[in-house]
């Protein structure tokens, strides 16, 4: 799966700092184990409270990693991948993508209005182009 450059550049720092285990693994525990499913929920528990304002915290935003999926997701919806790349990196077929996702797209109405006036062949209402 193609990743974007700030993400390689993240994974290569902490490759750099950390190393990989024996397996290859980017994360282990500090004896070079698997890290428990335990650890990451005491550990995803207190970065939200340390990353988060204390009423985000206590509410069930990005409650489990899991959350981080759908988060990417809308990112890239909202950011304008197109639906088929979408659901083809997040393993979805469109249809399941457009029905889960679909009401994550916000905040893009005059863009898209003017995508269409200028498929219309009319110019673009903001730039006067």
């Amino acid at each position: 799966m193609p990743i974007p450059p700030p993400l390689v550049r993240l994974l290569r720092e902490h490759v750099a700092e950390f190393g990989t285990a024996d397996d290859g693994r980017l994360f282990q525990s500090e004896y070079g184990n698997v890290v428990a499913a335990s650890s990451y929920s005491r550990i995803w528990k207190r970065g939200r409270e340390l990353g988060l304002l204390p009423a985000q915290a206590s509410s069930v935003m990005a409650a489990r990693p899991y959350d981080l999926r759908h988060a990417g997701v809308s990112l890239w919806l909202n950011s304008g991948v197109p639906a088929p790349e979408v659901a083809a990196r997040a393993g979805h077929s469109v249809d399941v993508l457009l029905r889960i996702y679909a009401k994550c797209v916000d905040g893009q109405e005059a863009e898209m209005n003017n995508r269409i006036v200028l498929g219309l062949g009319e110019e673009d209402e903001t730039s006067g182009s």
